[in-house]
């Protein structure tokens, strides 16, 4: 019987083909081009969930130029991805019936920070914008669980995540180049010199396309030291293309919290390489004192001098109110008023805070004089998440990094090869984002992804540490 009902379906399939070929080559060429793209990725997903997660990595960042430039197409078909590729992961568990789910252990210690979030939806000043945020903060944790399953079963799965992850890389670093060196024009407020203006991708923002830049650049440079010193060599040579793909395109975007957070993930990769800590540390030493020479005699470029010298005004704090505003203090002193109105925030709603994503609903019951337009955030992703989620938010979520730093660092002596490189990667991709945050909001445009996939890599480089002792 199951043979005869084969024989009958096959030509059925064959039928149904050809029926498919012959309504696709009369699409347009541009819709024809995307269903076939679109089936091949599906097909690849069902085989594999983790080939939609990388995809929803590659995608999602072009949500605000669809949104702006092409308003026809979803913006949000990068979530659209990750949630087939979710479920058809929970469909193949199903599928075998799954009694247990291996979760990441590190993302353990994000839950009270998730739980205290939740807290803060109870009443919010704006009930839509918190349950978005929140909704971040969970497809972090999805993501981080779904890769992390897949990545104690599927053999190369560490190479997948990563390729992704080049791509996601190449892609935006490639755009802003383009923007950068080639294009000639741009938005009036990123301009650099004539016809040259700062890089930007499809974040439509050049700090969180920085951001972006700085994190997948000491990710790849970090692994490529590492595999380097490890002898493979092929695989250190690919990491280095593309971290230097990358490094230029986070110099293209001009963006002083960028350059600060990949400037604190160098000394910490450097640390990390060598199995002795102090040679590492000696060479940072070393590094640090030739840039100091190089500023000091002024051999570094006049422009980049300019903008290095930048980062103390913003890294500072005092009280602007009354203060004169011109031309030169001008992006400081705004950022120093967002700050002050963070901490009132946090002062009127000590515990708790406003409510997880609602700085820019109740900004102006707290804005100082001359700064009655919100940003959005605080400059300050602590001062934001004090703001919004008080101070249990803030604490729980510095659990969370304190955590996640102290098992990576325990993990390094006990990884070799590749798992190692990783481990060296993830602790500056780690570090620029901490750092960076100081000044910034790094979780936009689907950057939350990158954060799931870095979470789950980290929680796996520490369960193979675990499992060596």
């Amino acid at each position: 019987m199951g043979a005869l009902l084969s024989r009958f379906y096959r030509p059925l399939w064959a039928v149904a083909a050809v029926a498919a070929a012959w309504w696709i080559v009369r699409l347009p060429t541009s819709m024809a081009v995307a269903l076939l793209l679109g089936g091949l990725l599906l097909a690849a997903m069902v085989r594999e969930p983790l080939v939609g997660v990388g995809a929803a990595l590659v995608i999602t960042p072009w949500g605000a130029w669809l949104a702006a430039y092409r308003p026809a197409i979803p913006w949000r078909l990068g979530d659209w991805v990750l949630a087939l590729a979710l479920a058809l992961w929970g469909l193949g568990l199903l599928a075998v019936r799954a009694r247990e789910i291996p979760w990441p252990p590190l993302a353990t210690s994000l839950l009270p920070f998730l739980g205290v979030a939740t807290l803060t939806l109870y009443a919010p000043a704006d009930r839509s914008v918190a349950l978005l945020e929140w909704m971040k903060w969970g497809e972090l944790l999805l993501v981080a669980w779904c890769a992390y399953a897949r990545l104690l079963r599927v053999e190369g799965g560490m190479w997948l995540l990563a390729g992704a992850l080049a791509a996601l890389l190449l892609f935006q670093a490639l755009i802003g180049l383009w923007q950068f060196a080639l294009r000639g024009d741009g938005p009036p407020a990123f301009l650099i010199r004539e016809g040259v203006y700062r890089a930007y991708g499809t974040f439509e923002q050049p700090n969180p396309f920085g951001g972006l830049m700085g994190m997948g650049t000491a990710f790849f440079a970090g692994m490529a030291a590492a595999l380097w010193k490890a002898r493979r060599r092929s695989a250190g040579g690919l990491a280095a293309l593309v971290a230097l793909v990358g490094g230029a395109a986070l110099l293209a975007s001009w963006s002083r919290g960028a350059w600060m957070g990949f400037a604190a993930a160098l000394p910490v990769m450097m640390v990390a390489l060598p199995r002795r800590r102090w040679r590492g540390l000696l060479f940072v030493l070393l590094l640090a004192a030739v840039a100091g020479w190089l500023y000091a005699q002024g051999l570094l470029p006049a422009a980049l001098r300019e903008r290095l010298t930048g980062f103390l005004a913003y890294t500072r704090f005092q009280d602007v109110r009354g203060m004169p505003i011109t031309s030169e203090n001008f992006a400081v002193v705004e950022r120093m008023a967002h700050w002050q109105a963070a901490l009132e925030m946090w002062r009127t709603h000590f515990w708790l805070g406003t409510g997880l994503g609602t700085y820019e609903a109740v900004y102006r019951d707290y804005a100082l004089i001359n700064w009655p337009l919100p940003l959005g955030h605080a400059h300050n992703f602590y001062l934001t998440l004090l703001a919004e989620t008080g101070l249990l938010g803030l604490t729980t979520y510095l659990f969370f990094l304190t955590r996640l730093f102290t098992a990576l660092w325990r993990a390094l002596p006990r990884l070799e090869g590749e798992r190692r490189a990783l481990a060296v990667g993830l602790l500056g991709l780690w570090t620029h984002f901490v750092v960076h945050d100081g000044v910034d909001n790094l979780m936009v445009n689907g950057v939350q992804l990158t954060l799931g996939v870095a979470l789950a890599l980290s929680a796996w480089v520490v369960a193979s540490a675990r499992r060596v002792r």
